[in-house]
Parts: structure tokens; sequence; C-alpha cells
């Protein structure tokens, strides 16, 4: 299954590098209503990497719907963690990951309402392929566990990861394991997707 899968990323890999576009970041960023995202949600993004689908602009929108914006910060082998970030904040290169950037080690850690994540392909089930490192699936599976069902259900919006890609990343389908934690949206420059979990 692995050789398969690093197949099938080896492959996503060169053709989302011929899809990016300039106009990319502003034309998801209109598609922030349709996140739903309360005021005074945590709303977790990621500074795009290489060819990286751009969510910034969205961020940003989301910000100023009143949304609290996180970066996540890599370490090795382990669950993400997420501080607290806003536009113009200083960064620092994480040379573990790639030279990623990420938000200084003083910034707060926040615990997201909403994680935005970067991918490689995706399908109509609501699969995506990250990159095998599995840091996001072990985060989302983490932060679901630790939720706890609020006293008024109606109050506070569970956990929602969504994807931010291209249109073009979207394959027919896509292997699913056991530990693979599905999207509940996906917003590429065509629109917002919403998935059925089972």
């Amino acid at each position: 299954m692995e050789n398969s899968k690093s197949a099938l990323r080896a492959a996503a890999r060169a053709h989302r590098a011929t899809l990016t576009r300039a106009d990319f970041a502003e034309a998801i960023a209109r598609f922030a209503d349709e996140i739903a995202a309360a005021a005074g949600a945590i709303v977790a993004g990621y500074f795009p990497f290489r060819d990286e689908a751009d969510p910034r602009a969205l961020m940003a929108a989301l910000s100023q719907r009143g949304c609290h914006l996180a970066l996540p910060c890599v370490e090795s082998g382990r669950p993400l963690i997420f501080r607290s970030w806003k536009m113009g904040d200083a960064m620092r290169s994480n040379a573990q990951a790639f030279g990623i950037a990420e938000p200084l080690a003083s910034a707060a850690p926040l615990v997201p309402d909403i994680v935005l994540l970067p991918l490689l392909a995706f399908d109509a089930a609501g699969t995506r392929l990250g990159y095998g490192g599995g840091y996001y699936d072990r985060t989302l599976a983490l932060l679901a566990r630790a939720q706890t069902p609020p006293a008024n259900p109606s109050a506070r919006t569970p956990l929602r990861a969504i994807g931010v890609a291209y249109a073009g990343q979207e394959v027919p389908l896509l292997p699913k394991e056991h530990y693979d934690h599905p999207l509940d949206m996906i917003v590429t420059e065509n629109g917002v997707r919403r998935f059925h979990r089972s």
C-alpha cells in the first residue's frame, strides 16, 4: 500500500506544479462566508510552501470577520502545535521541516476550531492525499479525541478539517486507511464542497 501511495504522491506533486495560478489566493478568499466561521473561531491555516495552494487571502478574510488565526509548528514525529499568528507577525524558519515559515516559539498555543490543510490530491469522498508524514492525521485525531460535548451543542461548531486545493487536484478515487482523517470540506477556485462523513 505504501509503495502505491508513494507513487501517487510523486504523480500528484508533479501534477500540482502545473496547476499554479497567480489569482488563486484571491479567488478562494471570496468563499470566506461559505466556510461559515463564527466570530471568535480559531482558524489554523498554513504558510504555503513551494507550489501549495495559497490560503493566506482566505485567512485574511476570515480574520476580518473576527476569527483568530494560528499556524502549525512542526516537531519531528509529534503532533502539530498551532500558535497564534496574524498578518505581519515575525516568523522563524524551521530547519527540521524544509525551512517552512512558522510563528515564533513565544506565540501563544491555540486549539483550533477549523484547520485548513494543504494536500497533494483529494477525491469526491473527502479523502486527502497528504505528504506521508502523518502530521495532520495524528493532530486531527488528537484534537477530535480531546473534544468534549458542550452543554449546548448548538453553541459550538465541531472541529472541521478543510482542504485547500486547486480544482485540478481532484482524482476519481484515493486509497484510504483507517488513520486517514477525512475532510469536512474542500475549497478550490471553483467554490466550496462539503463532504458527508459516514
